[in-house]
């Protein structure tokens, strides 16, 4: 009679079973730190990784992170790990390191300990079976949160640049005692409706500004939403006990506002810069003369 040949059935750990046997493998890679993390280390510089960074800084790194790594194995809490992992991004975010190769450090020494791991355990099926089952899922876990970290950390830097870029877009220039020059370039979209009339405001209280000339002859188009806001930033302004002069107009943002229906009544506009400016010293009370006749005078 033929016999059958069948594979050994290895059933599932239980919880304590995988505790133990992560403590096992901890108290082993933790006797081989120094191995271990050097073998890493060089293998980070092999794969050109980190390359923003020096061999003494990749392994001052790597140090922390393979105890980190250990740590999370042998308890099962990422905290520790994830506050790590904001401040290592924090670092070196801004030296160019980029995700991938965070990611790829991370699955590096996921690789070299598994490898140890083979080494350790590879007589052995059965128990290298358990130690893998063991090991897995912890070391996706890690390689997640260090992930996930970064790509935070790093969508909080891009949004501190382009805030810093808005900004920088549509300046308030305090030009004279309470007079402000806003100058806009470019398409205003929304959201940068909104931190214009933000930016305005604050320059109003901030320089006590009794008048600002808000420049639009570089904007190439406004649409209904857009004009609507600036109308409300008009209005914001008047609140605060500030006048604001649009100055700047084409014909085809002119056309367009009286299309949608814009209370120009609301809006105090004149035809260019030179002209704001002259009305709002008007306002102010400046009086503008030539040299030689302001120098008789004083």
């Amino acid at each position: 009679m033929d016999q059958m040949l069948t594979k050994p059935t290895i059933s599932p750990m239980s919880a304590e079973a995988t505790a133990a046997m992560l403590r096992e493998l901890v108290a082993h890679l933790r006797q081989n730190r120094t191995r271990l993390r050097e073998e890493w280390v060089q293998r980070i510089i092999e794969a050109q990784l980190l390359t923003a960074m020096s061999k003494e800084e990749i392994f001052a790194e790597a140090t922390s992170v393979y105890d980190s790594y250990l740590d999370v194995l042998e308890t099962g809490s990422v905290e520790a790990l994830q506050a790590y992992a904001r401040n290592l991004s924090e670092r070196i975010i801004p030296r160019g390191v980029e995700t991938h190769e965070v990611l790829g450090i991370v699955l590096l020494l996921r690789d070299v300990l598994a490898r140890e791991l083979f080494t350790r355990y590879g007589s052995d099926f059965g128990t290298l079976n358990n130690v893998l089952e063991a090991y897995e899922p912890a070391a996706n876990r890690i390689a997640t949160t260090v992930g996930v970290g970064f790509v935070q950390e790093r969508e909080r830097v891009i949004r501190q640049q382009q805030e810093a870029i808005r900004e920088l877009s549509t300046p308030v220039l305090p030009v004279r005692e309470r007079l402000l020059i806003l100058p806009i370039i470019g398409v205003i979209d929304p959201m940068r409706a909104r931190q214009l009339t933000e930016q305005l405001l604050r320059g109003v209280r901030t320089n006590r500004a009794k008048v600002a000339v808000m420049d639009i002859t570089g904007v190439p188009a406004i649409d209904s939403t857009v004009a609507n806001h600036l109308v409300q930033t008009v209005e914001s302004a008047r609140l605060l006990g500030a006048t604001v002069i649009v100055t700047g107009l084409s014909p085809e943002i002119a056309q367009t506002l009286v299309t949608i229906g814009v209370d120009l009544g609301k809006m105090n506009t004149v035809g260019d810069l030179q002209g704001g400016i002259e009305e709002a010293e008007r306002m102010l009370g400046y009086k503008v003369m030539p040299v030689r006749e302001a120098t008789q005078q004083g």
